[in-house]
């Protein structure tokens, strides 16, 4: 075994970018909440973009190492500890066998993500690893994480010279993520195909209001309190596919925000959909939080979502560039 869980959080499961190619199944993607930090994450360990992660909420899961480890800490900071070592979010570390990483309190953020370097030794369920705990399937055993599961990774380094005799190493190098999470309170959305059917009123409660996201959001959506957004006429609408993003106005008038574990159809009205780029900074924030809509252009989207994966790209390179210095000065390859 690599890991041990010595004690699970409340809601702490194995994810990658999701599972595309069978909503027509009625089989919803699941997936990271945020793809930003899973991603960061993966690039400092130098995996892949879609290697598996475990997505924490606090309070979080603790894990015991088994094994020697190069680890990354993305997304929320929880104030991790390894033993009674702070350890910072956003960069490389090697951690030490039967050393235990924890988290104690939330500073900022919803959901932190562990990447280890190799990967998680997982099986693969409709090409994903991410967990479906409805279908019960992927990620480990289609479940959320529990005390005494043992999880082993696909590969394992000795990195004792690294170490110095210490239970971990905190590495030299960094990833910046600010610019990933920029004015996190301001949402940006493209119309939906049913954003003519809002009255008047409703387009400018939505273009100016503020939002508040309601205790009743969780992975599959978003509940958000606001004044009632009303329709112009009481349209009937056929149910038809739905995607992470996805802003449907509910018969009380108010909008619930589809999130990763939407499901895979919906005869809501669609009034509107977050980009790409800013569901990241909108799975970070927690309830009771507020946000504000701003409308965009879908070629701004683009161009936006376009910049986001370029930032990735860059980091990606600069990680390499690091880990290959690294792995050659400890002989590791």
């Amino acid at each position: 075994m690599s890991i041990r869980i010595v004690k699970h959080g409340m809601a702490d499961s194995f994810q990658d970018l999701g599972r595309y190619g069978s909503q027509h199944l009625g089989i919803n993607p699941t997936g990271v909440m945020d793809t930003v930090a899973a991603q960061t994450a993966n690039l400092l360990v130098g995996n892949n973009l879609n290697d598996a992660v475990i997505e924490f909420h606090f309070p979080a899961s603790v894990i015991l190492f088994k094994q020697q480890s190069l680890i990354a800490i993305c997304g929320a900071d929880f104030n991790a500890m390894i033993n009674d070592i702070a350890i910072p979010i956003n960069t490389p570390i090697i951690i030490e066998k039967n050393c235990v990483l924890q988290f104690k309190k939330p500073i900022i953020g919803s959901r932190i993500y562990l990447a280890v370097h190799g990967g998680f030794n997982l099986p693969l369920w409709l090409n994903s690893y991410s967990t479906n705990s409805k279908a019960v399937a992927g990620g480990f055993k289609g479940r959320c994480l529990k005390k005494h599961d043992e999880i082993n990774f696909r590969s394992t380094k000795n990195y004792t010279a690294a170490l110095k005799q210490k239970d971990c190493e905190i590495l030299s190098w960094q990833a910046s993520a600010k610019d990933f999470y920029t004015d996190k309170n301001i949402i940006r959305v493209i119309e939906g195909s049913e954003y003519d059917w809002l009255n008047d009123d409703a387009k400018k409660l939505l273009r100016s209001s503020s939002f508040i996201i309601s205790n009743q959001s969780d992975r599959m959506g978003y509940r958000m309190k606001s004044e009632i957004l009303s329709l112009q006429n009481n349209q009937q609408l056929i149910s038809t596919a739905a995607t992470k993003g996805t802003i449907q106005l509910l018969p009380d008038g108010q909008i619930i925000i589809l999130m990763a574990d939407h499901q895979t159809t919906g005869g809501y009205p669609k009034i509107a959909h977050v980009i790409s780029a800013d569901i990241s900074k909108l799975a970070q924030l927690n309830p009771n939080e507020k946000i504000q809509f701003k409308i965009i252009q879908q070629q701004e989207a683009e161009d936006i979502l376009f910049d986001q994966y370029q930032k990735l790209i860059q980091l990606q390179n600069a990680c390499n560039f690091h880990l290959k210095i690294f792995f050659e000065k400890y002989d590791l390859h």
